[in-house]
């Protein structure tokens, strides 16, 4: 049975959907919020979250074939979503965000944000938190992130309903894990996210430490750099690509 529980505000669905994981809620619980007043991005970044945005977090039982993918595979399915319904094209940027052209850079349209737990009755659950801007106003967003965000409004007039915007990515990221069920699955969707990997062939600093040329994704979801003193693998931290 599939729970969807919905709060005006709330400090951040990613939380109340890890501890109702912990409690046993059943695979597909979703809890959905207008608003957070502490929403969670990866590495603990905050994750602004004003009123005009889909803030979701669902549970699933964690797919048997490379979850070290989840992220990226349910960023490849949203992006294919959001091009199919709404026309509006997005590339993938290592390792959970979709971004959309601009000019100077591209701007962040959403994010995904996985945790696994465990869980009584699914046995490991993943926890897939989204947050997409659909139609927050651009001042409604701290002013050191207004010239690095973007909302659905800003290429559909009118924008699409929350409501139908929320639709739309609970059927990518369940489509997501579920391609992560199989070997074949996961294959295809590994393709997918290669296709999709934003800075291929760019210039690209981690962690302001390392630098090199972004060559691929690896099989597990590793990002693939070309450096002089050879390739290397990133496996976690702060990917920043140069734009042209």
């Amino acid at each position: 049975m599939e729970l969807r529980e919905f709060r005006a505000v709330l400090p951040s669905t990613q939380t109340e959907a890890i501890r109702r994981a912990r409690a046993g809620a059943p695979e597909g619980t979703c809890v959905v919020a207008r608003a957070q007043s502490d929403g969670r991005g990866r590495l603990d970044h905050t994750w602004a979250s004003p009123p005009g945005g889909l803030y979701l977090s669902a549970v699933f039982r964690t797919p048997t074939f490379r979850s070290s993918l989840l992220s990226l595979a349910v960023g490849a399915r949203l992006r294919s979503a959001f091009d199919s319904e709404f026309g509006v094209s997005s590339s993938l940027k290592w390792p959970n965000d979709l971004l959309v052209p601009s000019p100077g850079r591209p701007r962040k349209l959403a994010g995904i944000l996985v945790d696994q737990v465990p869980s009584p009755t699914l046995g490991s659950a993943c926890v897939i938190g989204l947050g997409v801007n659909v139609a927050s106003p651009n001042d409604s967003f701290p002013s050191e992130l207004r010239d690095r965000v973007a909302a659905l409004a800003d290429f559909l007039t009118p924008p699409p309903s929350l409501e139908k915007v929320e639709e739309v990515a609970v059927a990518a990221t369940r489509s997501a894990v579920r391609a992560l069920d199989s070997t074949t699955g996961g294959e295809a969707i590994l393709a997918e996210c290669r296709e999709a990997l934003h800075g291929v062939g760019r210039r690209a600093s981690v962690d302001a430490t390392r630098y090199g040329i972004i060559r691929t994704l690896g099989d597990e979801g590793e990002l693939w750099l070309d450096a002089p003193t050879g390739p290397f693998a990133v496996f976690a931290g702060d990917v920043v690509v140069e734009e042209p």
